[in-house]
């Protein structure tokens, strides 16, 4: 099974060159803050790429389609009036051919995939979780058997380094891959600078980030081949 993965496309996606493969991934951040015309012009592109199956989860910057966190937050994003969060995210849901996951999983050949936009919180986006207990009890929902686990953001010390030197990963989700759920392969995004493949005691790593930590499209896609 041959994997393509991308993520953080923000807006860009009609630049992606996409290579073939059995299963498309994207990782979150397909938009800049989920308005319905960048949801629609996403999920259509989305929809109409040739590859079998295709996957997406959401991330940070799909803000429209956190429910309870747009209601309190739209003025941050799209302050003249808060956009048809429910209507935008049931367009996302009801498309044909595309896998949408939230905290929820799919089985395709055999392969149990399980995707989750959460990331710890910063600043005010969405899907943010506080680290500690709140976050460790979102990973705990994580079927001990899933082949390919797919989140927003990346575990602590694998492609989650800033620019100025910081690492923003997720320790709690570093333990949870590697004592518990221990996948084949763990696809993520949301840290740009992080982009490329890690290995972790027999997982493969992959940030997906196509876009640069200046919003350029300067990363390709990566492949995968998915072997049992």
């Amino acid at each position: 099974m041959r994997l393509v993965c991308i993520s953080d496309t923000h807006n860009q996606h009609d630049k992606v060159d996409l290579p073939e493969g059995d299963v498309l991934i994207h990782a979150g951040d397909w938009t800049g803050t989920g308005t319905q015309k960048q949801v629609i012009s996403f999920i259509r592109w989305f929809a109409s790429q040739p590859h079998k199956h295709k996957i997406l989860i959401a991330g940070n910057h799909e803000v429209t389609l956190d429910l309870p966190f747009y209601q309190t937050h739209w003025h941050n994003f799209h302050p003249k009036s808060a956009l048809p969060s429910g209507y935008i995210k049931s367009y996302v849901l009801r498309e044909e051919g595309i896998h949408y996951l939230e905290d929820t999983e799919v089985v395709i050949d055999g392969v149990k995939f399980y995707g989750s936009p959460h990331q710890p919180s910063f600043g005010c986006w969405a899907f943010g979780v506080d680290r500690g207990l709140p976050i460790r009890s979102v990973w705990s929902d994580i079927p001990d058997d899933t082949d390919v686990l797919i989140t927003h953001g990346p575990p602590y010390g694998y492609g989650d380094m800033l620019d100025i030197g910081e690492r923003v990963g997720c320790k709690d989700l570093l333990e949870e891959i590697t004592t518990r759920v221990k996948p084949k392969v763990h696809i993520y995004g949301h840290i740009h600078e992080g982009y490329g493949t890690y290995d972790l005691e027999g997982i493969k790593l992959i940030n997906s980030a196509v876009c640069d930590h200046n919003y350029l499209m300067n990363n390709k896609p990566i492949v995968y081949s998915l072997t049992e």
